[in-house]
């Protein structure tokens, strides 16, 4: 982490009160991705725009064929979307779990009331009568959603995390006339979808409909787990399990180019539609081994008055991320990638016979019409995926990653953000509806920027402007639409530190990174977190390697044909992991196998805990044979240049950082069943040999949250690294497998439609966390789990494990002066945590949960106080001024036309956030 100093202007008190703090980083990184930017006033006047990693809304003016930056209003926190509704700006929080409601009729804009939703909401739109239903995405978690006061609200309440068949897709409905009295606003329904978390949005042209996006929609692929698979590879004959026939062994190969066996490992199925049945690259049956079902319901439409379903939309793409309506014909665009993980392998294919490389996610734009119709088309259609590396020019014609739309009036164009090509591609809609263009002729009408990341559109036809939020750069790019080119770039303010600016193109880049211009590490990594897949990233032309990481207590086993100190090339199918919180996390993947890659253990970086295997920053590093062997460039890994961009890539990598944990109380408190739980964890052994504790470290002074770093044999065919517990709330949704292996401890019965096909485990295949401890020894007194009691008590502790920040960090209140004892109480609540200490390696020690800010409007000015919670004060943004007392500050809320807002900031992050924006020591009304 990059530390930025803190100013000298500061109270004394202040500096007390900050001391354990002052260690923190001023800024901490979440690469949030952004949704819909930017909007513009139906007039045209004004350009409003989300500046995410600044936490504001910026105000520009337009006319005249150019931008003037006009006011910057603070908001939650990582804002990704913004709506205009009459005389306000919406603009959604994605980490603060709340929609910031900014009143445009009033000098200086204030936020006028702060809507709380549920987890990392991500969109918004208006619909319904009279356009004034607001429409809100969020996940299917969460602690608003359970809160008290909307108990009464349908579709509030318990989101069911263990509960087999739940829709775990919300949207958050308002009325924007009537927001309601309770501390977040009342929303008029909670409306769950069958799918998993849903990000884009778009409404009909009449208002009428509201299509719904989930996010990570899968594309009908399951893990059937190692031992569900018959023994003896592509010779082996069907086999019993749980009452089923498995049709056959791992299709192979069964040893790598070195003829050494590999492990017997799981594989990847996808259901087949037109047969019914769960089938495998070689189209053998394993219906009788998967035991849910997997609907790809990947769209839905809401009637915005009833707010009821009325149809589905299937097979739209594997990771949905914008949506657009076409104002002509009322069809919806979709921007989407088609993720190809059903095939095996990276590498070149030599001895395997099969690779991904380079085809890992093809990006397309799918038209939706009717009631259920769903064209999907190919925007890269010219990339020959059999040839590695691809032809030279390639990548010219190419558009990767491609995010938010714009058409013009008479939806005749349609000009696409292609995030990872830093560029804006532009297209006739009736040859994209009927699929008749050719990408190598119409990319020579994409508009190049100057900026990398173009993440939102903003169309302003009668000005012939088209402003593009760029986000690499975090700049507003300028775009002549009558000749297609940039004219200018106005930057953002932007608090990121250098090795974030730098390294993030490594993460989305595809010309960069890339021979072909589709393929980059974001790709599977969306926005640095997972893509809820799995893939045999396995390769048969692979080496034997060392394996030079510790164990745990729990030894080392049989890794195939290898010994138990190396790793076979041949490692079955893994669930894709984030690259958040990678800090103090030591080797990577899931068997930590690039602790001796590359670079060997040579590379000057800091070693950790006396061993090169616990250095991340060096595990990192070795991945950048991925760039040719995976993402298909044409750069070898030897390249100095390569290996100086692998370096700024790690550096940006290891900066990003996990969100709150949204299923842990915002007090940090355990319930009663997880602290139980975590008595167990601590002293109990629960397999005979160590206690969870044992291996799965939870030392947040030493920055581990599940994982120490070392290397484990659990009854597996390979060895792995103790993964971290962070994340366990992202990964909930497949309920149904067989009894096998070692978990024979269900009924193994058919659970119906789910919405998810991977779950738990190295490569996805088990289903819940419970059958996680129920496979644990139990038959010794005190070893292991008594009753199922216990078990449900651990999985509840898993879902709100604990992590490098405190739930409460980005949480939110606004005091408009109304009488609430609600908003009283959550700003006891906030104080109260700003005020409570713990320690956090990531935040340098020991510190308090997080920095209390106020930001409003005094006496006509934007003004800014952070809370000391040593001396019980408000420190205010100007020198001068002297300090508030709760009671002061709550007075000043209750003067007409004075609104204050209240934000849990990340520890370190405050005094930037509250008191001085650019950090250069004059206070920010000095």
């Amino acid at each position: 982490m990059s530390l930025r100093p803190i100013p000298a202007l500061l109270l004394l008190g202040f500096l007390l009160a900050g001391a354990a703090a002052a260690q923190s980083p001023s800024y901490l990184h979440f690469e949030s991705g952004p949704v819909r930017p930017m909007a513009l006033l139906p007039s045209g006047e004004n350009l409003y725009v989300t500046n995410t990693s600044d936490n504001r809304l910026e105000v520009f003016s337009t006319g005249g064929g150019t931008i003037q930056h006009v006011t910057s209003v603070p908001v939650g926190m990582e804002p990704v979307a913004v709506a205009i509704h009459g005389t306000d700006a919406w603009v959604v929080n994605h980490l603060s779990d709340s929609v910031s409601i900014v009143d445009l009729s009033v000098s200086p804009f204030v936020v006028r009331r702060t809507l709380l939703v549920g987890d990392e909401p991500r969109d918004i739109v208006f619909g319904g009568p009279g356009g004034n239903r607001a429409f809100i995405t969020t996940a299917h978690r969460g602690q608003h959603r359970t809160d008290a006061s909307i108990a009464a609200v349908p579709g509030a309440g318990d989101p069911q995390l263990t509960t087999p068949g739940v829709p775990r897709a919300d949207v958050w409905v308002f009325d924007a006339t009537n927001l309601g009295s309770t501390i977040g606003g009342t929303p008029l329904e909670i409306v769950s979808l069958f799918g998993d978390t849903p990000r884009a949005l778009t409404v009909s042209n009449d208002g009428s409909t509201v299509y719904a996006a989930v996010f990570h929609s899968g594309n009908q692929t399951t893990a059937v787990g190692e031992p569900a698979v018959c023994n003896g590879f592509a010779g082996a004959s069907s086999c019993t399990v749980d009452g089923g026939t498995a049709p056959g062994g791992n299709p192979g190969p069964s040893t790598n180019h070195q003829f050494v066996t590999a492990p017997e490992v799981g594989l990847i199925v996808q259901y087949d539609e037109a047969s019914g049945e769960w089938r495998d690259e070689l189209a053998r049956d394993w219906s009788p081994i998967v035991r849910f079902d997997l609907p790809d319901h990947d769209v839905f439409a809401i009637d915005a008055t009833t707010l009821s379903q009325t149809s589905v939309y299937d097979h739209v793409g594997t990771i949905l991320f914008n949506m657009a309506t076409n104002p002509a014909n009322g069809k919806v665009y979709v921007t989407n990638g088609d993720s190809q993980n059903l095939t095996r392998f990276e590498g070149d294919g030599t001895f395997g016979g099969s690779t991904v490389q380079g085809n890992l996610s093809q990006y397309r734009v799918s038209i939706l019409s009717g009631a259920s119709t769903v064209e999907a088309r190919h925007l890269n259609k010219h990339i020959d995926y059999g040839i590695r590396p691809a032809p030279a020019g390639t990548s010219d014609h190419s558009i990767a990653t491609p995010l938010d739309m714009a058409f013009t009036a008479d939806g005749s164009k349609l000009y696409v953000a292609a995030f990872g090509s830093g560029k804006v591609g532009v297209y006739d809609t009736s040859d994209l509806e009927d699929d008749s263009f050719d990408p190598t002729v119409v990319s020579a009408g994409h508009i190049d920027l100057t900026g990398g990341g173009p993440a939102g559109l903003a169309l302003h036809e009668s000005e012939e402007r088209l402003y593009v939020y760029t986000r690499f750069d975090n700049s507003i790019a300028i775009v002549d639409t009558t000749t297609d080119t940039q004219i200018g770039s106005l930057p953002l303010s932007d608090p990121e530190p250098s090795e974030v600016v730098v390294g993030r193109p490594m993460l989305y880049d595809a010309n960069k990174t890339s021979s072909n211009g589709e393929a980059s590490c974001s790709s599977c990594h969306i926005f640095g977190d997972l893509d809820s897949l799995a893939w045999d990233l396995g390769d048969p032309d692979g080496d034997i390697t060392s394996n030079v990481m510790p164990a745990t207590p729990a030894g080392l086993g049989g890794q195939g044909g290898a010994a138990p100190n190396e790793f076979h090339p041949m490692k079955g199918p893994m669930t894709t992991q984030t690259l958040r919180g990678m800090q103090n996390g030591g080797g990577m993947h899931w068997r930590g196998d690039r602790v001796d890659g590359f670079f060997g253990q040579d590379v000057p970086y800091l070693t950790m805990g006396g061993n090169d295997a616990g250095n991340e920053a060096l595990n990192f590093d070795n991945f950048i044979v991925a760039f040719p062997g995976l993402v298909g460039g044409a750069t070898p890994a030897t390249d100095p240049g390569l290996q100086a961009d692998m370096m700024d890539f790690t550096d940006f990598a290891l900066e990003i950082v996990l969100p709150p944990n949204p299923v842990r109380a915002l007090s940090n408190a355990l319930s009663p069943s997880e602290s139980s739980a975590l008595t167990f964890y601590d002293t109990q052994l629960s397999d005979g040999v160590a206690t969870c504790n044992g291996c799965h470290d939870l030392e947040p002074a030493n920055g581990f949250f599940g994982t120490g770093g070392l290397a484990s044999f659990e009854n597996e065919t390979q060895n792995v690294k103790v993964p971290h517990l962070r994340n366990m709330y992202q990964k909930v949704g497949m309920f149904g497998m067989p009894n096998l292996g070692g978990f024979l401890n269900g009924d193994g019965s058919h659970q119906g439609d789910q919405i998810r096909g991977f779950g738990f485990l190295h490569d996805g295949s088990v289903d819940t966390l419970f059958r996680f401890f129920r496979a644990v020894v139990f038959a010794l007194p005190g070893i292991g789990f008594a009753n199922d009691g216990e078990r449900r008590d651990m999985e509840e502790l898993m879902l709100a494990f604990d992590s490098d920040i405190a739930p409460i960090v980005g949480q939110q209140v606004t005091d408009d002066g109304s009488v609430n004892a609600d908003v009283a109480a959550r700003i006891t609540l906030l104080r109260a945590r700003a005020a409570a200490s713990f320690t956090s390696k990531l935040l340098g020690g020991v510190v308090t949960e997080c920095d209390l800010i106020a930001k409003g409007v005094v006496s006509g000015e934007t003004r800014g106080a952070l809370y000391d919670p040593i001396a019980d004060v408000w420190v205010p943004d100007r020198q001068a001024d002297p300090t508030l007392t709760q009671a002061q500050l709550d007075a000043l809320a209750d003067v007409p036309g004075q609104v204050v807002t209240y934000t849990c900031a990340p520890p370190g992050s405050g005094v930037r956030m509250a008191l001085d924006r650019d950090l250069d020591g004059a206070l920010d009304r000095d």
